[in-house]
């Protein structure tokens, strides 16, 4: 199946983008880029915030961020009830936080894992589905508060 991706960061994952931009494309999805346009230094929030919004708008399926640690964009994204952003550092997790948590945005910490890490979670986390049932009232209670 093929989806609408946002994707976006800062400085230190900008080179990953790169990478899986190009990925997503070649498995035949769209990519929708909040940036950056390049290594410069910027602030992440800049580009977090209106990809979490295209997001809960619909205009994108799902979202990949991409900082130094990944907590940076993961605390930014998650300020939004909507949002289930998932900081991941191995494929399994990637798949877990699909199936347990149904997130809709996945956190890559560029200063921790390889570009093909990286790559493998993207694609373990698009094509894991939720599995609902129980953990489908968990995840209703995640934006309680």
């Amino acid at each position: 199946m093929a989806y609408t991706i946002a994707i976006g960061g800062d400085h230190a994952g900008f080179t990953y983008k790169k990478a899986l931009i190009k990925l997503l494309e070649d498995l035949g999805h769209e990519v929708k880029d909040f940036g950056p346009g390049s290594e410069q230094s910027v602030d992440y929030p800049d580009h977090v915030h209106p990809l979490a919004k295209a997001v809960i708008a619909k205009d994108a399926n799902y979202g990949i961020l991409i900082c130094g640690s990944g907590n940076g964009v993961a605390m930014t994204a998650n300020k939004y009830k909507q949002i289930r952003a998932a900081l991941c550092w191995k494929t399994e997790l990637a798949e877990l936080a699909r199936q347990h948590n149904d997130a809709n945005i996945l956190c890559i910490p560029a200063r921790f894992v390889s570009e093909q890490e990286a790559e493998d979670m993207v694609k373990a986390f698009l094509n894991t589905a939720f599995e609902g049932g129980r953990h489908q009232n968990r995840v209703n209670k995640i934006a309680d508060c």
